[in-house]
């Protein structure tokens, strides 16, 4: 594409060195020797030109005492992580990680939960802004992936703001309304910086399983009169759940999602959707419930069940590394502002939603250069 310019590495800066920057990074590495018949689970593997191993940490923040100062390659196996192994050679990126900003980033259960040390603060002085636009800076990231637990509502506006100060486009894969809210979109786009959000959409997980069962009815013309998602699962991110005030933006993500498939929406007393419990021995490991009721020819009854098993975090690793290098291509274009196509096949709460297949088709038309969003 004329115009376009590229750089040898596309260089990530990671807010919150959790069980998913371990998926990714370990990804990063697992997939850097393979070829394309090899590369079981990656959802594209050229995206203009980049390849998954063409992505570079080049800053890391987190605020917990074993992460802090350590090499973010060390960082990721560091308790209270608990996702699978599946590559433990990661390479050192002689990337530190920084002190960032507490904020609202710790639920007030977990200051005080012991049980697995789920939380240590680190007694370094937290961030400032100019700390951190400073080492976005120096670093020269290109683009924040912002991975801090739900509820986080301040911590994601002060690195927002950190990102339009340093120039750095951003990747919100959290359940606070950034790329889907107008106000900030406008300002990415006045910036001329790229911003994919809001909410990671798992590779295959509850609310695309969920999503494609919704369309399967309206397709087959069954109505759908109630359904439910539950979830449980014992990382972190489900104990930060247990404080259920943080999980108003959640809920509305993934009950939002499935109700963007349905012709006519389900009132609020017949769809639930959202976390459940915190089973510590699950680890990493989600367990899905779904449960749809319906009616089809003659208005007879059935209902569907299924259970789902994933471990969470590399579920969305595949995910974030398709967004990362959709999000350099629109660096490399001179593209601004929220990437609907990308957004809507990532995300579960893009500023545009699509069905899947049509999502597919567009995030596809904008990586072969046919689409601007």
């Amino acid at each position: 594409m004329e115009g376009v310019k590229r750089m040898e590495k596309i260089k990530i800066a990671i807010v919150g060195i959790g069980n998913c920057a371990s998926s990714l990074l370990q990804g990063i590495a697992y997939y850097a020797n393979m070829t394309k018949q090899e590369s079981s689970g990656i959802m594209h593997w050229d995206i203009g030109g980049y390849k998954p191993s063409d992505i570079k940490v080049a800053a890391a923040f987190d605020i917990d005492e074993r992460k802090v100062d350590k090499d973010v390659s060390k960082a990721i196996f560091e308790p209270p992580n608990c996702t699978k192994i599946f590559h433990k050679n990661v390479p050192l990126a002689n990337v530190m990680v920084t002190m960032g900003k507490i904020a609202d980033g710790v639920a007030d259960h977990m200051k005080t939960y012991s049980a697995d040390k789920s939380f240590i603060p680190s007694k370094k002085k937290e961030a400032e802004k100019s700390d951190i636009v400073k080492i976005l800076k120096d670093s020269k990231a290109e683009i924040l992936i912002n991975y801090l637990p739900v509820g986080s509502e301040e911590a994601t506006r002060f690195y927002v703001e950190c990102c339009l100060e340093a120039g750095v486009a951003l990747i919100n894969a959290i359940p606070v309304f950034i790329a889907s809210n107008p106000k900030w979109a406008k300002r990415f786009k006045q910036k001329n910086l790229p911003i994919v959000g809001d909410d990671i959409k798992s590779q295959l997980g509850a609310t695309i399983t969920h999503r494609t069962l919704a369309a399967l009815f309206e397709n087959r013309r069954i109505k759908l009169e109630r359904t439910y998602q539950l979830n449980v699962g014992g990382n972190t991110d489900f104990l930060n759940m247990l404080e259920r005030k943080r999980l108003d933006s959640k809920k509305i993500s993934k009950v939002g999602a499935v109700q963007a498939i349905l012709d006519e929406p389900l009132t609020a007393e017949n769809i639930q959707i959202g976390p459940s419990d915190y089973i510590a021995w699950q680890k990493d490991n989600k367990i899905c419930f779904i449960r749809m009721e319906g009616r089809l020819f003659g208005d007879v009854p059935m209902n569907l069940e299924l259970r789902l098993s994933v471990e969470d975090s590399p579920n969305s690793a595949g995910v974030i590394i398709d967004a990362v290098r959709c999000c350099k291509l629109a660096l490399d274009r001179g593209q601004g502002g929220p990437l609907y196509s990308t957004s809507a096949y990532l995300m579960k709460t893009p500023p545009k939603q699509f069905t899947e297949d049509i999502a597919r088709r567009r995030i596809d038309d904008f990586i072969g250069g046919k689409r601007v969003d």
